[in-house]
């Protein structure tokens, strides 16, 4: 479901084809939504050019409204060497008026990091001006989609689109480019939907008031006292989601396998500045490096669809900031953190998958009946003596391969907290933690009650537990264990309602 258009050509007519103007989308004369993104359908496999800039223009004036420089490297390819910056001292200001492509230079400083002078694509999302790397076209097949920068485009107008020889070769024939005369014109709604309604439908067909999440998200007010909801239609979302400031908003897929919102995002190709570190601590500087962020939100539903990062390295599925975030029916991928999740977010009926270290942040997270698959440590939690960390309630624990703890610690966060409480286990290493034994530190709640293995249900081997960890007992635990049971007693008197 990646792709809006189909591609039509075969066989000797391929030949024919290749000589006309490819199929695109939007179709020319279409009515789209201004957050459209432009397909084009070639007769054969084609290769991104580094060469030659994509523009769009306001038909009634000639104006270049956007434009697509395909010389410009989308982001970095290699780690950087510089060392570890610390935290800001000042907090990060979330409450300024929200900028866009069309109102701010992106890479315009929105804190204390200096100005990233670096020579990559970058565009402004969600607010966040410091901006983000992306790729301006992606390829699927005999696919191109091409990513315009946010919000540059606007309700009631006619656009066209010109697209240089240089920006594609061809496995088979040659491509011409796209001229004004090529006529690849379209328009957009005459307004946006009414702010009333409050309900908004993102299809990736274009049938629904936006084609991208993120669209939706920019026209959904920030600090809503009422209620709104985006109701996502299955299909695949290719794209990089940031969004900030947002409260009372439930967000709901169409069905939790066929809802797919993924980008290749992580720290290598979105890192943090040089002169600041991100995420974490209360009031720093946010991160660009998750598929999905949630920042500095409130009162936030998510419900009944999948994210993921789809590179591995340091790159989360889903990043949480925020207070009282209720995900229900999730599915979050990611590589070397899948989640992050920092201020109280309650998990219900969710599956994790990640490389090691899985869930990070600095709590309180409570999950319920939800599914962690890992193939290194589950967690590196980092909570203080302020808040909880990480509790486990009827979840299942699949460890993959040889380094599968339940959590690990370096003596860095003295009142780190990961409680499982009647889990069901598979491929633990019998030590259960890691970095205990070195540690020696008494204040660390690295404790378990009522583990059971997956494979019959059998109460599982904890006799080799790692030393300074518990295995809380049913009889003399019992009200300690009843207390953790209890959502509102982790989440700092939140108690989480179904909505």
């Amino acid at each position: 479901m990646k792709r809006i258009v189909t591609c039509l050509f075969a066989g000797a007519a391929a030949a024919v084809a290749a000589a006309a103007l490819p199929e695109v989308w939007p179709a020319a004369g279409a009515e789209v939504s201004p957050d459209t993104r432009l397909t084009i359908c070639f007769p054969s496999t084609p290769t991104l050019g580094t060469s030659g800039v994509i523009r769009i223009f306001d038909a009634a004036t000639d104006a270049q409204v956007d434009s697509l420089d395909l010389s410009i490297p989308a982001g970095p390819t290699e780690k950087t060497k510089l060392p570890k910056a610390p935290y800001t001292l000042e907090p990060y200001n979330y409450h300024t008026p929200r900028l866009t492509n069309a109102t701010c230079e992106p890479g315009t400083p929105s804190g204390t990091a200096a100005r990233d002078t670096s020579r990559y694509q970058l565009t402004i999302i969600g607010g966040f001006t410091d901006g983000f790397h992306f790729y301006p076209v992606m390829l699927s097949g005999n696919t191109a989609e091409i990513y315009p920068h946010h919000n540059l485009l606007e309700y009631g107008r006619e656009y066209y689109v010109t697209v240089p020889a240089s920006a594609f070769t061809l496995a088979k024939g040659k491509f011409k480019g796209i001229s004004k005369k090529d006529g690849w014109k379209f328009r957009t709604r005459p307004e946006a939907p009414a702010q009333e309604h409050r309900q908004l439908t993102v299809a990736r067909d274009g049938s629904g008031d936006f084609l991208t999440l993120q669209g939706a998200l920019d026209h959904v007010p920030d600090f809503s006292a009422e209620p709104w909801k985006i109701f996502i239609k299955n299909g695949d979302y290719e794209e990089l989601v940031y969004f900030r400031n947002k409260t009372n908003l439930t967000i709901e897929g169409e069905s939790r396998e066929g809802v797919y919102v993924h980008y290749p995002n992580n720290e290598m190709f979105n890192p943090h500045p040089a002169d600041v570190s991100t995420n974490e601590w209360l009031g720093t500087f946010p991160s660009r490096r998750a598929a999905f962020a949630a920042d500095h939100c409130s009162d936030l539903t998510l419900r009944n669809f999948t994210v993921a990062t789809t590179v591995t390295g340091q790159a989360e599925g889903l990043l949480l900031n925020g207070n009282r975030i209720y995900l229900e029916d999730m599915i979050i991928r990611g590589s070397g953190d899948a989640l992050q999740s920092n201020g109280p977010a309650y998990f219900r009926n969710c599956r994790l998958e990640g490389h090691g270290d899985t869930v990070l942040g600095r709590g309180p997270a409570y999950f319920k009946n939800c599914t962690i698959v890992t193939s290194g440590p589950f967690a590196y939690i980092r909570n203080g003596s302020s808040c909880h960390g990480d509790v486990f309630v009827d979840c299942t624990m699949i460890g993959k391969g040889d380094k599968a703890v339940f959590a690990r610690t370096n003596g860095t966060y003295p009142n780190a907290e990961f409680v499982l409480i009647d889990c069901r286990l598979d491929g633990i290493r019998p030590e259960g933690w890691s970095g205990l034994e070195k540690d020696g530190n008494t204040y660390v709640r690295y404790w378990e009650a009522g583990s059971v293995n997956l494979s019959d249900g059998k109460p599982a081997d904890t006799s080799r537990r790692a030393p300074g960890s518990r295995v809380l007992d049913p009889v003399k635990d019992k009200a300690l264990i009843e207390l953790y049971r209890n959502p509102a007693w982790v989440l700092g008197g939140w108690a989480p309602m179904k909505k």
